[in-house]
């Protein structure tokens, strides 16, 4: 028997109705049609049964081939995107829901150079019978400070599960400059929603200072108004040991790969993301895919070299998307620099009682 899913629409502005038993979108709480915010997520469908239909049950078959957010094995939340299977004409506007997620490496990419992006670290969980493994990405900022997404720790609170590794290349073979570093403290924006994945930014706080070297230095953070500098010749690259193809396998090697950042009014299209882009996040990769962040890629840096400081600089922490690597579904970031005060507070409140 196939598993089926309630869905509920109505009437409203910008929503149509439901073609009977193309697809299912499972809402998590209970399925209901939003039509603007502050239902973030909206579904919008459409029926022969015309516009003045008052609210048909749809049952239609899970999608099957959806992947959420960007991690390992911890369940997070699912994401249904009806797209591939409604035909064009009749295709609504993208809207995400909601239900069960599973863990996101590069797409793409290929292996980076030894110490090519020093502030790259990986977030290791420890599990029982197994020791650490890699869930998650971050970005070291300070001696003592490591950025990451929220919803990587949302299963784990606890800093004794964790710990921080730093200057690591290959996961199977951790070379001399390696250090590894017990987590104090970690802390989560305090608005952090994982039903919508906003402000989904987390920051990890080391128990032993870090020592700089050629291998282990520190992201520098952008400044407010950095996303106006950046256009269609600024380099920006993405790095991860997530997984290499859509439910793939990984890389024990660090993997780089050069994206673009897609003004948020194409991301937003009828054809991509339809309005889900808030201001703090952003979408970066290809129009026509093929490159993108996967699973165990989550809380991992995107950055972009700035011409006129010639530096580096932290714009996107690597959040969730729909897949990997498919046309017009590109990743979804953390835009970093709405972010400063807060980073700002969390690093020197953090000083001040130590």
């Amino acid at each position: 028997m196939r598993e089926q899913w309630q869905v509920m629409c109505w009437k409203g502005p910008r929503c149509q109705l439901l073609m009977e038993g193309l697809v299912g979108f499972l809402l998590h709480p209970p399925p209901v049609c939003c039509i603007r915010r502050p239902c973030v997520w909206s579904l919008c469908c459409q029926s022969h049964m015309g516009a003045n239909a008052s609210g048909p049950k749809v049952f239609a078959p899970r999608p099957k081939d959806v992947v959420g957010p960007r991690e390992y094995d911890i369940p997070p939340r699912v994401f249904h995107v009806v797209r591939e299977r409604i035909p064009g004409h009749l295709r609504p506007p993208q809207r995400v829901l909601v239900d069960m997620i599973s863990g996101p490496r590069i797409v793409g990419g290929h292996d980076a150079q030894l110490g090519a992006w020093p502030w790259q670290v990986s977030l290791q969980v420890y599990q029982y019978g197994v020791g650490f493994k890699h869930l998650c990405g971050g970005s070291l900022i300070d001696e003592y400070s490591v950025l990451t997404a929220a919803h990587c720790v949302r299963r784990q609170m606890d800093p004794y599960y964790w710990r921080v590794v730093i200057g690591l290349h290959d996961t199977s073979r951790p070379e001399r400059h390696t250090v590894k570093s017990s987590v104090r403290e970690i802390l989560v924006h305090s608005e952090f929603r994982i039903e919508t994945f906003e402000n989904d930014i987390a920051l990890f706080k080391l128990y032993k200072s870090v020592s700089y070297n050629d291998y282990i230095q520190p992201i520098c953070l952008p400044f407010v108004h950095i996303h106006r500098n950046i256009n269609n010749q600024t380099k920006c690259f993405i790095s991860g040991w997530g997984s290499i193809s859509e439910k793939g396998e990984s890389s024990p090697i660090l993997q780089e790969a050069q994206v673009n950042i897609i003004p948020s009014d194409i991301c937003n299209g009828f054809e991509w993301y339809a309005g889900m882009i808030n201001n703090n996040m952003f979408c970066a990769g290809l129009e026509s895919g093929g490159i993108d962040s996967c699973q165990g890629d989550s809380g991992g840096p995107l950055v972009c070299y700035h011409l006129d400081t010639s530096k580096y600089y932290l714009i996107g922490i690597t959040s969730f998307g729909f897949g990997c690597g498919r046309p017009k579904l590109p990743g979804i970031y953390v835009r970093v620099s709405q972010y400063k005060k807060w980073i700002n507070f969390q690093v020197n409140t953090y000083a001040q009682v130590s």
